[in-house]
């Protein structure tokens, strides 16, 4: 064979080679497309496939003025990809290896100036840039490229940390290189919303508060979540080697939805009136619980309802389980007197007596469908019988008794009932009490004396509170309601909510009788004195209930009330103020505990109300006919 030619065996050997590198190459692309291909392609798409969401802005609360209560302002999350920065100085080193060094240096100058901005030590954020790594659940380690640095920076800080220049400082930020400012290498960002209140504690127990993983708890953000409730958005695009979103290549885009707006009938003004009557009775009187509810007497809508103790939105983690109960509508106590206005109401109403029907109430029981029923004792001795306006202004036990007697059982019953006692109010803020009205049939013989006056019957601040806000209105028991309208984004409203009744309870005939009987009470020969306020019809009903301890009632544990409106003639607004367990102190003997009469705590209170809300809402003496205060001859009980 010529010299000129290779060998038949060195040109087998170099086919063999060739086909077995066309063989490798081949198995391996069988490897890769075939056998390995589910779990490389889910490898390349987390790397390459990129998918954000884009957070929506929660609907904001006002007040009935349009002042916000409730707000979502925005924040930016800080994070940290430890890997980028050794990657990115691998990369720029391989051709320039003094230019990584230098790079390094400018970063870290970067993240001194970021923890000076943060407040964090540099220790502590430089432990953020080292690079670590996570066992997945198949067995494979893998880099973390997420850290949180921070919860969220407002838009003022992230303008600083954007502002970033550690160059040349004598020059112009635009002409200083761009690897000395900006953001440092591996600092990642998103932006997203804080639920802030920006009056603090101002009608929490209406509000309710949103927690940090966007959950409402409570109040108007839990009732009004559907509407308040924002939508994200969120795009898919693919990232370059750098991590960089290529935006060429989103190929969806969602925009987010933002929520839309609440308005309540709470005002701002009426609301810090009564809240700061609130504090002046806590620190006063050291109650274990306190609730003030303002109303408005014609449509029912709530202007103002405070609890104590109370809590900052803002900082509701810290807030006690106590704190942050609604008690207005969750807690349960006897109503005591306030109650006898059903009793008056319902005999009234059944034409079974008149205001001036009179009644002994100097016995001490009475002989009802064959047995001794015995009375509740009242505060004062009655020389002689009264008329059913003065059992109401006199507050008389013995009296309200006769009156339920009159009524009987079932009677008593229906007429509660239809006050609204025993069952829910509505008001869409979470975790209500149907308070305890029980049926007849499972009343002990003792119970027609006692339910009249407000014991055997549990009910809530709130219901007591539309108790007498169905006489306000003229008979009719009214839906409690605390959300006005919803509004879209530029303010509008989209819906509005009316005035609503739940049933007429009395005619509008009894309800007049009645508020001028109630006037009574705030008056001179009243249980109510200090309510009255010159020139104005006030008319309303103390309460004094003791306390149910370890199964008895209690004479050294009392709660105390009242709850009124005005102007008697032509109702505005009504007023109630419920006072659990308030100390007071004998002046002549501080060591000795009184009790917590509702006419020594709430109807003070109620007065200080009454005068701030008269001055706020223009609330003018009525014009049409006075009706005169009816006066007696013997004064009546404290109760």
């Amino acid at each position: 064979m010529s010299k000129g030619f290779a060998s038949s065996y060195r040109l087998v050997l170099i086919a063999t080679g060739v086909l077995l590198c066309f063989v490798a190459v081949g198995a391996r692309l069988v490897s890769l497309h075939v056998l390995e291909r589910a779990h490389l392609v889910t490898y390349v798409d987390q790397a390459r496939y990129d998918m954000e969401r884009e957070h929506g802005r929660r609907g904001d609360i006002l007040d009935a003025r349009g002042d916000v209560l409730a707000t979502s302002r925005p924040l930016v999350q800080l994070a940290v990809d430890a890997w980028y920065v050794p990657e990115y100085l691998e990369h720029i080193g391989k051709n320039n290896p003094g230019r990584a060094v230098e790079r390094e240096s400018i970063e870290r100058q970067k993240r001194r100036e970021l923890a000076d901005i943060l407040d964090i030590p540099y220790a502590e954020l430089e432990a953020f840039w080292q690079p670590e790594k996570r066992n997945t659940s198949d067995g494979r380690t893998i880099p973390v490229r997420w850290r949180k640095l921070h919860d969220g920076v407002d838009e003022s800080v992230f303008d600083r940390i954007m502002a970033i220049n550690v160059g040349d400082r004598t020059k112009a930020l635009n002409e200083v290189p761009r690897a000395y400012k900006g953001l440092p290498l591996g600092l990642t960002f998103k932006r997203r919303y804080e639920r802030y209140y920006p009056r603090k504690q101002l009608a929490a127990h209406v509000l309710g508060f949103v927690n940090k993983e966007n959950v409402p708890f409570g109040g108007i953000e839990a009732h009004a979540d559907d509407y308040l409730r924002a939508y994200d958005g969120w795009w898919e695009s693919e990232k370059d080697g750098r991590r960089r979103e290529m935006a060429h290549l989103r190929v969806r885009d969602v925009p987010p939805e933002d929520g839309l707006n609440v308005q309540l009938s709470i005002d701002s003004a009426v609301q810090h009136l009564i809240e700061s009557e609130l504090a002046y009775i806590a620190q006063t009187y050291e109650p274990k619980k306190a609730s003030i509810i303002v109303s408005d007497a014609q449509t029912g809508f709530i202007l103002g309802l405070a609890n104590y103790p109370t809590y900052n939105l803002n900082d509701y983690g810290s807030a006690t389980e106590d704190q942050q109960r609604n008690v207005a509508i969750t807690d349960q106590l006897d109503p005591g007197s306030t109650f006898k206005i059903v009793a008056a109401s319902g005999a009234l109403e059944a034409g079974l007596v008149n205001p001036g029907t009179r009644f002994n109430c100097s016995i001490d029981s009475i002989e009802y469908k064959g047995r001794v029923r015995r009375f509740i004792p009242d505060d004062h001795a009655n020389t002689h019988p009264l008329s059913v306006a003065e059992i109401i202004s006199h507050s008389s036990n013995i009296g309200a008794a006769q009156l339920g007697m009159l009524l009987g059982e079932q009677g008593l019953y229906d007429t509660a009932h239809k006050f609204g006692f025993g069952e829910k109010t509505g008001l869409p803020l979470g975790y209500e009490s149907p308070g305890l009205l029980n049926h007849p049939d499972k009343w002990s013989a003792v119970e027609i004396t006692r339910i009249p006056a407000g014991y055997s019957i549990s009910a809530t601040p709130m219901q007591i509170h539309y108790g007498m806000a169905t006489i306000a209105s003229g008979g009719e028991l009214l839906k409690p309601q605390v959300v006005r309208a919803i509004l879209d984004e530029n303010g509008e409203p989209i819906f509005r909510f009316d005035r609503s009744a739940r049933r007429r309870v009395i005619s509008p005939e009894t309800a007049a009788e009645m508020a001028q009987m109630l006037m009574g009470v705030a008056s001179d020969e009243g249980t109510a004195k200090k309510a009255e306020i010159p020139g104005y019809e006030v008319a309303g009903k103390t309460g004094t209930a003791q306390k149910l301890i370890d199964g008895k009632y209690s004479k050294r544990h009392h709660i105390g009330s009242f709850s009124g409106f005005f102007p008697a003639s032509d109702p505005r607004v009504v007023v109630t103020v419920i006072v659990d367990d308030a100390v007071i102190r004998s002046p002549y003997n501080p060591s000795r505990r009184m009790i917590n009469y509702g006419s020594q705590v709430a109807v003070p209170a109620f007065a200080r109300v009454a005068r701030g809300l008269i001055s706020y809402l223009d609330i003018q003496p009525a014009t049409g006919p006075t009706r005169t205060s009816p006066r007696y001859a013997i004064q009546g009980g404290r109760r």
